[in-house]
This record gives structure tokens, sequence and C-alpha cells, in this order.
């Protein structure tokens, strides 16, 4: 089931003879999913047939934990008075965390 997309996500897919560009905004909506090998996330954007877009991704586990790895590396990139943004992201993580069966 899918779910409105709380915030903005900027996709980029850049091939040697090609550029895509899109946006992911409140009117979107967003899938995201554990299965047996990793994460899968869907971005759509719904509308008429001009509109209409969509990303399909999938990360095994390793990447995915080694994309977290590097996340916790640069923290340091949000603002220290961004309390907002760093409560939703520890309330998330901590979440994961709890649903893992971790301690």
């Amino acid at each position: 089931m899918s779910r409105p997309v709380p915030d903005k996500a900027e996709i980029a897919l850049e091939y040697p003879d090609k550029f895509y560009v899109g946006t992911f905004e409140h009117s979107s909506r967003f899938e995201a999913r554990l299965d047996g090998s990793g994460v899968a996330l869907v971005l759509q954007h719904p509308g008429a047939a001009d509109e209409r877009k969509s990303v399909h991704l999938h990360l095994n586990f390793g990447l995915l934990a080694g994309i977290l790895h590097e996340l916790a590396g640069s923290v340091a990139g949000i603002p220290k008075d961004d309390i907002a943004h760093r409560e939703q992201l520890v309330d998330a993580l901590d979440e994961l965390r709890r649903a893992l069966g971790a301690k």
C-alpha cells in the first residue's frame, strides 16, 4: 500500500547520452518494503499520461547497510538547530531497530 510523500524527493538518472530528472512532492506517493534480499522503494506521481512518472529502486542489504554507515558519517551536514528533521530520523531509526529486534 502506498502512502503520501511526507516531504520531497529529487531523482536524477544520468546516462552517457541521456539525463532524466524528476521531483516527487506531497501530491506523490511512495512505497517502501523489505524483501528477502533488500529494500524496495517506489516513488509515484499520478496524473495524466504526460505528467505520470515513477521510480523503482531495489537496494540489497549490504549496500543499504553501507549507505546507512555513510549517512552516519555525514550527520554533521544537518544543522544542529534543525531539531524537527533530526527527531524524524531518530524516531524512524528507533522504529526500525525495534522491528529488527535489535537492542
